[in-house]
């Protein structure tokens, strides 16, 4: 497993380049693996912080970290995923253990609430978060809403 060189930053200072690579993989993986036709840019990036995972000048692992009020009353933690290519390899775990430092360090808040698909429900209560709702379509995907309380 090699070591994942983590960046944290807002929308508005990331480079054209990581901008491209974190849209390319989002298309990737929510667009068409999941063969889900849907407008991923959401005028959420603009007003989000940004986490990056890096092997080698390739995106392996990214969320974006949405500030109280954007999506929910709580702060939140959206568009996670890891690139294809080096999943298995623990870097989804470590991924999430670090959005939720950030998430806290950065909004200094009490809960986290997300939107998670509900085939990753077990991923999400390993980590801490209990399901605060019932299920629902976004999408034509089956999510529910869970909230890591601290």
């Amino acid at each position: 497993m090699s070591t994942i060189n983590w960046t944290y930053k807002h929308f508005n200072e990331l480079t054209t380049t990581e901008l491209y690579d974190i849209l390319w993989l989002r298309s990737r993986v929510f667009v068409v693996e999941q063969n889900c036709v849907y407008l991923d840019v959401d005028h959420k990036d603009q007003k989000s912080y940004h986490l990056l995972g890096m092997i080698e000048n390739q995106l392996v692992a990214y969320v974006r970290i949405l500030p109280p009020g954007l999506s929910f009353e709580e702060a939140s933690i959206g568009r996670v995923l890891t690139n294809p290519d080096f999943r298995g390899n623990g870097y989804g775990i470590e991924l999430m253990k670090l959005a939720i430092e950030k998430t806290l360090e950065q909004y200094h808040v009490k809960a986290i609430r997300i939107g998670a698909q509900c085939y990753l429900n077990k991923f999400y209560q390993d980590l801490g978060f209990v399901n605060s709702g019932d299920e629902f379509l976004e999408d034509g995907i089956p999510h529910i809403e869970m909230l890591l309380s601290l």
